[in-house]
């Protein structure tokens, strides 16, 4: 490890151990960053999901030189995280090394091992099965006896779009699940039509949500019956409102005005022209 308070040189091309070195400078309680030092799990959390969100977006705006550093950013959250467990003496960056390529050659039995795998939707089978051994024999370990729910394991802390698909697909495992796309349209009618009588009725917020949420769960269900990842869809819509709104701006800008100088049917019919002049 280099001296407490000193910089690290960088004559040669870093590496993980550098970084692992940087991190223990910045976490030393007596020469390191007072911020750093000052972090827990907890804290640092939310801002490991914001990593990941910004690889998300570098890979969603083609921005390769972004997605390097954006992985990088990733890369120092789970280093950050490794750090502060070794100081608990619990686990080090090591161990997290160990434990991901032990995973990733027991899930790929037909790459490691003997086993042969006919495809790609073969594999997927493959892996949720052996991810579902792993989570009884966790569950026995934990409390004694081997009773899991199919539903065991999926994080509440996930994006609730993913979270809906991943709760579909664990119930699909078992066939709890519709055989195509077809009933989930009606699925979406049904619920749509059920929203929309709420809301004529002045429902209470409360019960305004829980119908809200019933229709964006059976979206999610289509998103999967017809292979289209939902939160993928939303962020590529999003973007692609981002680009028709600022065309938006950019005509009114022209006209001497702004968005909220114009009335809505004229940005109305600038939106439409954004559609028709492939503003995709």
């Amino acid at each position: 490890m280099p001296a407490q308070g000193k910089s690290l040189a960088m004559e040669k091309r870093p590496s993980v151990s550098d970084l692992l070195d940087i991190m223990a400078q910045l976490r030393h309680p007596d020469t390191g960053c007072p911020w750093d030092v000052e972090q827990d799990f907890k804290s640092i959390a939310p801002y490991t999901i914001e990593e990941a969100y910004e690889v998300a977006d570098a890979i969603a705006r083609g921005d390769m030189p972004s997605l390097k550093d954006e992985l990088g950013d990733l890369l120092f959250q789970a280093v950050f995280h490794a750090r502060m467990a070794e100081e608990q003496k619990l686990f080090d960056f090591g161990d997290v090394v160990e434990a991901v390529c032990r995973k990733m050659i027991r899930r790929h039995p037909h790459v490691f091992a003997d086993a042969v795998i006919r495809d790609s939707d073969a594999q997927t089978e493959s892996w949720e099965a052996i991810k579902a051994k792993e989570r009884a024999d966790k569950k026995a370990a934990d409390s004694g006896h081997s009773a899991p729910s199919i539903l065991d394991d999926v994080p509440t802390a996930l994006p609730a779009l993913k979270r809906a698909e991943k709760l579909q697909k664990r119930a699909a495992r078992v066939g709890f699940d519709w055989p195509d796309a077809t009933p989930v349209f009606d699925k979406i009618r049904e619920e749509l039509d059920e929203l929309e009588a709420e809301v004529k009725a002045g429902a209470t917020p409360q019960r305004v949500e829980d119908e809200l949420g019933d229709l964006l769960f059976a979206v999610v269900n289509l998103a999967r019956k017809v292979n289209v990842e939902p939160g993928s869809a939303l962020r590529q819509t999003n973007l692609k409102f981002e680009r028709r709104f600022h065309f938006i701006e950019g005509m009114l800008a022209e006209q001497g005005k702004m968005p909220q100088d114009a009335t809505l049917d004229e940005m109305e019919t600038l939106w439409q022209r954004a559609k028709t002049e492939a503003v995709k």
